[in-house]
């Protein structure tokens, strides 16, 4: 592995490069970031939450990150196709009664 800030040749598990100090990618707890389902349904639950999941995580953990955006998009998603369903209902059942 070589170092990206000074290129110099580093041991795979170095966690700093000993030439200049520079930490390297291998401090990122990947085995974390898992991108489980779990972080999907919180978001779903609570679009805020991950809205705000996916803005944070998205440079560290990249899988868990998407799980919760993706999450959020579904349910407001689902919220505007309720809305759009409600209007059209409440407009047909105004020209029902209109009748």
């Amino acid at each position: 592995m070589y170092c990206k800030n000074c290129g110099n040749e580093i041991d795979d598990k170095a966690v700093i490069c000993p030439n200049c100090g520079v930490a390297t990618d291998n401090n990122q707890s990947s085995s974390n970031d898992t991108g489980s389902i779990g972080w999907g349904i919180l978001g779903c639950c609570i679009p805020v939450v991950g809205l705000v999941l996916f803005l944070v995580w998205r440079d560290t953990k990249p899988k868990n990150s998407k799980a919760a955006g993706i999450g959020a998009l579904v349910s407001v998603c689902i919220g505007i196709l309720w809305y759009v369903l409600a209007i059209v209902v409440g407009i047909s059942a105004g020209f029902a009664s209109g009748l």
